[in-house]
């Protein structure tokens, strides 16, 4: 399963890593990808996008509604 986020607050490429590493550690989440000048967050794997939503606002950069 493969969905995209958009989320607000990335402004550089330290961000990027910054959830990717987060969301990289949940379970279910095999790949993730950053597109810093969009702030689209792809997520391919099991993991839920409420789960992935969430973790995205703790590590600071909540979901776009």
């Amino acid at each position: 399963m493969e969905f995209e986020l958009i989320a607000q607050n990335i402004k550089c490429s330290g961000c990027a890593n910054s959830i990717q590493n987060g969301l990289s550690k949940l379970d279910g989440v095999e790949e993730v990808a950053v597109n810093v000048e969009t702030g689209a967050v792809t997520v391919k794997g099991t993991a839920s996008k409420e789960k992935i939503s969430e973790e995205l606002s703790k590590l600071g950069y909540p979901e776009k509604k």
